[in-house]
């Protein structure tokens, strides 16, 4: 082959191989951008009478089921946490649902930081008496993850990335959805 023809193709490989991803020297977190991974969302507009759907991830058996709690206003990401650690109402609780949360997750507040959610959690005490981590961390994934401003949420104690419990047992420190938790969702 002629020199004229080989250059032509060298000079092509040497440029496709300069066209390739940057390697970083140690792993970077990335965000999912919202809409890659659909999660279900509650409307916050609100109806005629004003009100708007206050959403929640209860407890039946051993998975989760979505209510709606009709409220003058949606609260911010921790007063909405707040009211789930409250647990289900009396009506709630007349159709079988239960929270996993009291004893299982000591949560100490939460914020939001654009669409990413970040819940504060302490160590709970030895007393808890219950096993239900996942359970626990889908509820407040779940909630949260419904309301149209939280697309993640992430969990950290003192001020360090916290790895939680994901439904399918394996551990993550990374922002979590609710397809995070959809084995445990109704179908």
């Amino acid at each position: 082959m002629s020199r004229r023809r080989l250059l032509p193709g060298l000079l092509a490989v040497v440029l496709l191989a300069g066209c390739g991803v940057p390697v970083d020297e140690e792993p970077r977190l990335v965000q999912t951008p919202p809409g890659a991974f659909p999660t279900p969302t509650v409307s916050s507009t609100a109806d005629g009478d004003g009100r708007v759907d206050e959403p929640f991830c209860f407890v039946r058996d051993d998975g989760l089921v979505v209510v709606e709690r009709r409220v003058n206003g949606l609260p911010g990401v921790d007063a909405h946490l707040q009211h789930l650690l409250a647990g289900p109402d009396g009506g709630e609780r007349s159709r079988g649902l239960a929270t996993a949360l009291p004893g299982t997750v000591a949560v100490a507040g939460a914020t939001l930081d654009g669409t990413l959610a970040t819940v504060d959690v302490r160590q709970a005490g030895e007393e808890t008496g219950r096993n239900d981590e996942v359970l626990a961390f889908g509820q407040i994934v779940c909630s949260l993850t419904q309301r149209p401003d939280v697309y993640s949420v992430a969990f950290r104690r003192d001020g360090q990335p916290l790895e939680v419990p994901r439904a399918d047992g394996s551990l993550s420190a990374l922002p979590l959805t609710a397809a995070d938790y959809r084995p445990l969702l109704p179908r």
